[in-house]
């Protein structure tokens, strides 16, 4: 099978992916609990053949800091309903929800995304998250988040009795047939009854097994435990986006841990964010780019810095910061800090420069062609097997890329031109799991 590009779209502010995205002249963030709305996005990217949406998500508001509540566009509807309506607005494109394996329970999410890949009739994705923050914790009936180490444990755990239950009945168990008056086959059931460190789930479940056999699983995290969770049981890996040979020595690594898990290297695909401001021509492009770096207030410049490095800071975010060395935010991430990186090497250095460092950093700038070329050099130089596309506003920044990055990745043979596949495991080119079952817990 050719190898090809693989694209998710994906949506997490109202207003795109940039913090003020929605401020920009041609945002509808005023539609954002508009099914409209989310519906034109998912029909957009399965007008550009994208392999998938991918709706990012939290448990919790974020009024940490006042800019928070005052300009962050964070209010989101939840994704496992918002995607079963999407179900019925599309017909090919995969649909990937964030589900947190902190704050749920395996019985509800093997449920829930079960149901989901039927409605689509094998499209559902689920993207594993730990959770970060204690906001999270405190809307579940905690104080703090769990230890970074414990969580990823819940999580490993978390996947393996979700198989379990999407294993409880075999594809052909349900019979209901009427001259015999059987509706399911007993042998066909079985009965997980797990129990483990932080589970004690007996099933069955009361669904029977999803379309793709296990729904596609998506994770994201860049800290070791992180990536060792993603090598054993991810089917595909949301990546930050780094600068090329950081980029290939992340791919290189990670599939080096999913060979060592005793997989194959294609088992994982890796998709690193691309978040590109794309215009015809190169200057139109970048001020497009700093028109949307200058909507930001200087409030939430100087709380995003402050948060990301675990101190308070001035209000004027052109203070040079004095960086306070016994901060801890690790429980939060143990991904790479730049910013942590750039102050501890002694510049003088303002929450003002490093946010707008981090933006351009984050972003790909310039026209159709110039964005193809570079990614096409990652995608055949081992640092991407594709890309999870996040448009600084919406729907402006993601409809320019499906109407001129898209026809150029097209016209290079990288992407897809049509639907061939019928369900999201097989357009990522993965075989559909066959049933584990033992004798232990057969009903």
């Amino acid at each position: 099978m050719t190898r090809r590009l693989l694209l998710g779209a994906f949506l997490f502010h109202p207003g795109g992916s940039h913090v003020s995205g929605w401020r920009h002249p041609s945002a509808e963030p005023h539609r954002h609990v508009d099914i409209e709305y989310y519906a034109r996005f998912a029909q957009t990217a399965e007008r550009g053949v994208f392999d998938t949406i991918f709706l990012a998500d939290g448990l919790y508001f974020w009024d940490r800091f006042p800019s928070g509540v005052d300009h962050y566009g964070q209010t989101r509807l939840e994704p496992l309903t918002l995607l079963s309506a999407l179900a019925a607005r599309t017909s090919r494109i995969g649909l990937a929800a964030t589900v947190s394996t902190t704050y749920n329970e395996p019985y509800h999410v093997a449920r829930a995304i079960a149901s989901l890949d039927h409605i689509s009739r094998g499209r559902a994705a689920w993207n594993l998250v730990t959770s970060r923050y204690d906001e999270e914790a405190r809307n579940f009936g905690g104080d703090d988040h769990l230890d970074h180490s414990l969580r990823y444990e819940r999580g490993a755990e978390f996947v393996d009795v979700v198989h379990k239950l999407w294993d409880s009945w075999a594809d052909d168990a349900i019979l209901a047939d009427r001259e015999s008056g059987l509706f399911a086959d007993a042998g066909g059931l079985a009965v997980p009854d797990h129990r483990g460190d932080h589970f004690a789930v007996r099933g069955p479940l009361n669904v029977s097994r999803p379309p793709q056999g296990y729904p596609v699983l998506f994770q994201a995290g860049g800290s070791d435990a992180g990536q060792e969770l993603a090598a054993a049981t991810a089917d595909a890996v949301f990546a930050r986006s780094l600068p090329l040979a950081d980029a290939q020595r992340f791919y290189g690594g990670l599939k080096a841990r999913v060979v060592a898990h005793g997989r194959q290297p294609d088992e994982v695909a890796i998709l690193p964010q691309l978040r590109p401001v794309v215009a015809e021509t190169d200057a139109d492009a970048r001020a497009l780019a700093a028109e949307i770096l200058a909507s930001t207030p200087d409030a939430l410049i100087v709380e995003d810095v402050a948060h990301s490095i675990g101190q308070s800071l001035p209000a004027d975010p052109d203070s040079p910061i004095v960086h306070a060395p016994d901060t801890d935010i690790a429980n939060e991430s143990k991904s790479p800090n730049r910013r942590l990186a750039r102050l501890l090497s002694g510049e003088r250095l303002t929450a003002r420069d490093l946010y707008a460092e981090s933006f351009w950093e984050s972003v790909s700038v310039g026209t159709p062609t110039a964005i193809a070329d570079d990614l096409q050099e990652r995608f055949e130089s081992g640092a991407a097997d594709g890309f999870v596309v996040q448009a600084l506003t919406q729907p402006l920044g993601f409809e320019s890329f499906v109407d001129l990055v898209v026809p150029e990745l097209q016209r290079r043979g990288l992407t897809r031109t049509a639907y061939e596949e019928t369900t999201l495991r097989e357009r990522l080119g993965l075989a559909r799991p066959a049933r584990r079952v033992t004798e232990a817990v057969t009903a």
